[in-house]
């Protein structure tokens, strides 16, 4: 049930440069991703889009690309449950779709509150640093701090 003053939130299709130009207006630490398999927004109830996910195959090369989906960027302009609202319509396209799991990435000092509210749980975490190695030197420009790995089983 929807509270006082709260938002009436929608999910919408997107194409990939509108979610990248909304990442780019609004994450609070990354930058637009470089590539995706689909892209979701949620508007208000003035078609205002209020927050974006953007699906793609696995970072991680040993985690399994084809039946696993990653969370790659989650951007909201702080509208209420729009975190939640995201992560919720992504499990659902990700399993229309035969995707049989769902992950993404979030800072260790992140709660994952809107995770935990539609059913996400934290699975392991990473050791942070940079990714860049002497053989491919990289500028980093994201934080470096450990990250927790949290999943949605699909077959469930």
């Amino acid at each position: 049930m929807r509270q006082e003053g709260q938002q009436k939130l929608t999910v919408v299709p997107l194409v990939f440069r509108e979610a990248c130009d909304f990442v780019t207006r609004m994450h609070r630490h990354h930058q637009k991703p470089p590539h995706h398999r689909f892209s979701i927004g949620v508007i208000d109830e003035a078609g205002v889009l209020r927050g974006v996910a953007v699906a793609d195959r696995p970072v991680a090369r040993m985690i399994d690309q084809k039946f696993t989906l990653e969370v790659t960027r989650l951007a909201t302009d702080g509208c209420p449950n729009a975190c939640s609202h995201l992560y919720a319509a992504v499990a659902k396209a990700a399993k229309a779709m035969g995707f049989k799991k769902v992950i993404t990435y979030i800072l260790e000092s992140e709660a994952g509150t809107s995770l935990k509210a539609v059913g996400w749980v934290p699975v392991a975490k990473t050791s942070g640093g940079s990714w860049s190695r002497g053989s491919r030197p990289r500028i980093d420009k994201h934080p470096l701090e450990p990250k927790v790995r949290w999943e949605r089983d699909l077959l469930q």
